[in-house]
């Protein structure tokens, strides 16, 4: 499958990844190693691969004669209740429950009345544990998030601090997870994300994919994105190779052993 360069995705794949654009303000790093471009093509993917129901309604979709099967599949389990800030929380103690809590913490949308400073700080007392939790790392998180929403806005040809226009949108949808290493309470792994951006009703839906190394542990009873075990991921990561930032249905999807997550009934 071939591949082109995103142009506007560098500051946007930042401003929907909220959840990585936490950690690296609590950690030093910058953790996403995609943002100088992804894949622009769309995902080969059916509904089982498509972006959730929250999403722009997906054409009649056909199977394309180029998709090759994912070999490695998840039905990842939900958590049992929806927390004050409206996220999902309590995941099973398994490694599918620690891929589950961080696709759902890094799935996001930022529209009108829902903004980057909103979803930063939801995902940062949801899911961030409390052992990085600071008044300082908080304004750090906001003022980041304040400057992804000036660069949201002004690739929407709005002025900073204005409505965005009808049906304008950022999305964060995580489509698959790569495994680094585990232990029972202890789990890093790659995180694969397709964001797509949309301007107004009228213009043209654009996406791009990003490749995110994280860390989680179990703490407080649930799996919490923490700054030690994001620095031990990005240790994990260094000695092997970078999985692509392809779709599910690329044949490379598979050779960069990517799990594709099934959409939960």
């Amino acid at each position: 499958m071939s591949r082109t360069r995103g142009t506007w995705n560098t500051k946007g794949a930042w401003a929907a990844g909220v959840t990585a654009a936490a950690v690296a303000m609590l950690t030093g790093y910058a953790l996403f190693s995609g943002d100088d471009g992804g894949a622009e093509t769309p995902a080969k993917g059916g509904p089982s691969a498509s972006a959730p129901s929250s999403a722009s309604p997906a054409p009649s979709y056909s199977v394309p004669d180029d998709w090759t099967e994912p070999e490695r599949w998840a039905a990842l389990p939900r958590g049992k209740r929806t927390d004050d800030r409206g996220s999902e929380v309590g995941f099973p103690h398994t490694a599918e429950g620690a891929a589950a809590m961080l696709a759902a913490a890094n799935s996001t949308t930022m529209e009108n009345g829902r903004t980057t400073v909103d979803e930063q700080l939801r995902i940062y007392y949801s899911y961030i544990g409390k052992v990085d939790h600071s008044t300082e790392n908080a304004e750090k998180v906001e003022l980041a998030a304040m400057q992804a929403d000036k660069s949201l806005a002004k690739a929407m040809g709005v002025t900073p601090g204005h409505p965005l226009p009808a049906g304008a949108y950022q999305r964060n949808h995580v489509v698959g997870y790569k495994i680094l290493r585990k232990t029972p309470d202890e789990v890093t792994m790659w995180v694969l994300s397709r964001v797509t951006q949309k301007a107004g009703e009228l213009e043209k839906e654009k996406g791009s994919y990003t490749r995110t190394v994280m860390g989680v542990q179990w703490r407080e009873g649930d799996w919490k994105i923490t700054s030690a075990a994001t620095q031990r991921a990005l240790q994990d990561a260094q000695s092997q190779t970078k999985p692509e930032m392809v779709a599910p249905g690329d044949a490379e999807f598979n050779r960069s052993g990517w799990t594709a997550i099934r959409e939960a009934s």
